[in-house]
C-alpha cells in the first residue's frame, strides 16, 4: 500500500512539474514575442475561443498559429496581411480581420449614418463572389433595378475578387452626389451601372388598409429593414389598421436584408402569444433562445411575403411565424443568412468579426445557406418598386386570394 501511495505521489509530482514547465514555456514565449507576434497571437486566441466551427475548417488551428508566428513580421502591414491569411484559412467570408480604418468604417456604418448606393452585400460562402443580398427601398441601387443575388464583379476599375467585403462596402460609400460605377453580372450577362450616391432614407414601415375583391379588409404592412425604430412602427401600424377594421394582414418582408436581431424578436412577439421565436446555437450546442409571451396585437389571419432578398432577421421572423403556425409564407425561398457575428477590437484599433453562433427556427431548422421555404411558392418576374402590392405583383395577389378564401371559410364556419 505504501509503495502504491509513493507511486501515486511521484506521478502527481510529475504532472505538476509538467504543468509548471508548460506554463513557464508559455510565459517565456509570451515574453519573447514581438508586438507584431503578440497581435497575431491575440487574434488567434479570439478565434480559438469563440469560433462556431470547432474543427476550424478541418485543420490544426494550433499549427496554423505556429506557422504564422514564425513568419518575418517586420511591420504592421505585414502583420495585418498575415492575420488576414490566417483567418481566411477558416473558409468563412463572415469571419474576417479588419484593419483600423475598416473597423472605424464598420462602426460608422452600423451607427445609421448612411450615404452611398443603398446595397446590402455579402460574399457567397461557396464561390467567394460578391453578391447583392437586397437593395434598400428607394435607394439609388433600388431605382437602378439592381436585384437580390446579382453579382458585383467590379467597382469602378477595381475587380471585386481582389478586395475584401469591407473594402467593397467602403468603395461604394461616399459623398452625396458623387458617382460610382458597378459592373453587375446576372444570369451570365454583364453590364455596367452608373450610380449617384445619396443619403439613404431608412423609413422601415409602409402600411395601408386594402380591400380584397370579395370585400375583406386587409392590413398591408411592408417592412424594409429591422432598425431601432422598426418594432414601434410596426406596432403603431397594426394598432391603426385594427382601428380601421382590418380582418386579415399581409406582412411584406421581400428584399428586407435584416438588421437588428432584437427587432426581429420583438416584432414576432407582436403577432404571437406564446412559443419559441428562435434558438441561437454555438459550438457547444444551444446557447439560448427567445420566446413570445403576453397578448399579440392581433390574432387575425396573416400571410408573410418573402423572396431571395429576405435575409437574416427577416428569416428569423418568417421562420418563427411559420413554425408556430401563426402565418402562411408566400413567395420564394429566402436568402439563407443564419450566422451570428461578434466584433472584437484590439489595442491598435484593428479588430475581428467572428462567426460565434448560428440561428435555428423553433423546429430546429438551420437557416444558413438553406433559407426558409414558403408554404406557397410563387415566382415573380421583375417589377418596379411602384408595382409592389399592385395587380401586377403576382405574389401579393396570391396572398390576397389566400386570405380572401380563408376569411370566407372562417365566416362560413
Amino acid at each position: 500500500m505504501d509503495a502504491m501511495h509513493k507511486r501515486v505521489f511521484q506521478v502527481g509530482i510529475a504532472i505538476v512539474l509538467s504543468i509548471s514547465i508548460a506554463l513557464n514555456g508559455w510565459v517565456s514565449e509570451a515574453a519573447a514575442l514581438t508586438n507584431e507576434q503578440k497581435l497575431v497571437a491575440e487574434a488567434w486566441r479570439v478565434v480559438n475561443r469563440t469560433y462556431l466551427d470547432d474543427t476550424f475548417n478541418h485543420q490544426n488551428w494550433a499549427a496554423v498559429r505556429q506557422k504564422v508566428i514564425k513568419q518575418p513580421l517586420k511591420d504592421k502591414e505585414s502583420t495585418y496581411t498575415a492575420i488576414q491569411q490566417m483567418v481566411a484559412s477558416l473558409g468563412d467570408p463572415f469571419t474576417r480581420f479588419l484593419r483600423p480604418e475598416q473597423y472605424r468604417s464598420l462602426q460608422v456604418n452600423t451607427s445609421g449614418e448612411l450615404t452611398g448606393v443603398g446595397l446590402q452585400i455579402a460574399l457567397d460562402a461557396q464561390t467567394g463572389a460578391l453578391e447583392v443580398v437586397a437593395p434598400i427601398a428607394g435607394s439609388p441601387a433600388d431605382k437602378a433595378g439592381i436585384r437580390p443575388r446579382d453579382r458585383i464583379t467590379q467597382i469602378n476599375d477595381t475587380p471585386t475578387a481582389e478586395i475584401t467585403l469591407d473594402e467593397a462596402a467602403a468603395k461604394m460609400r461616399g459623398t452625396i452626389g458623387s458617382h460610382v460605377a458597378l459592373t453587375i453580372e446576372r444570369e451570365g450577362e454583364s453590364k455596367q451601372i452608373d450610380l449617384v450616391r445619396d443619403r439613404i432614407e431608412l423609413n422601415p414601415v409602409v402600411a395601408e388598409l386594402r380591400t380584397s375583391p370579395n370585400g375583406v379588409p386587409i392590413g398591408y404592412i411592408r417592412l424594409t429593414q429591422f432598425n431601432a425604430n422598426a418594432t414601434a412602427e410596426v406596432a403603431h401600424a397594426i394598432a391603426n389598421l385594427e382601428k380601421q377594421g382590418a380582418d386579415a394582414y399581409i406582412l411584406d418582408l421581400r428584399n428586407n436584408p435584416g438588421g437588428l436581431l432584437q427587432a426581429g424578436v420583438e416584432i414576432a412577439r407582436l403577432w404571437l402569444d406564446e412559443g419559441t421565436i428562435v434558438y441561437t446555437v454555438n459550438r457547444q450546442g444551444i446557447q439560448g433562445s427567445f420566446a413570445a409571451y403576453g397578448s399579440p396585437l392581433t390574432r387575425d389571419p396573416l400571410v408573410v411575403l418573402v423572396n431571395q432578398g429576405s435575409a437574416s432577421a427577416s428569416e428569423i421572423l418568417a421562420g418563427a411565424l411559420q413554425d408556430n403556425g401563426r402565418a402562411t409564407l408566400v413567395g420564394e425561398t429566402t436568402f439563407g443568412k443564419g450566422l451570428i457575428q461578434s466584433l472584437f477590437d484590439f489595442s491598435d484599433g484593428s479588430g475581428l468579426a467572428v462567426t460565434v453562433a448560428k440561428y435555428e427556427t423553433p423546429s430546429h431548422r438551420d437557416i444558413n445557406k438553406l433559407g426558409i421555404s414558403p408554404d406557397l411558392t410563387v415566382k415573380l418576374e421583375p417589377i418596379t418598386r411602384d408595382e409592389l402590392a399592385t395587380p401586377t405583383d403576382k405574389q401579393y395577389q396570391a396572398a390576397v386570394e389566400f386570405l380572401n378564401t380563408k376569411s370566407v371559410v372562417a365566416k362560413a364556419a
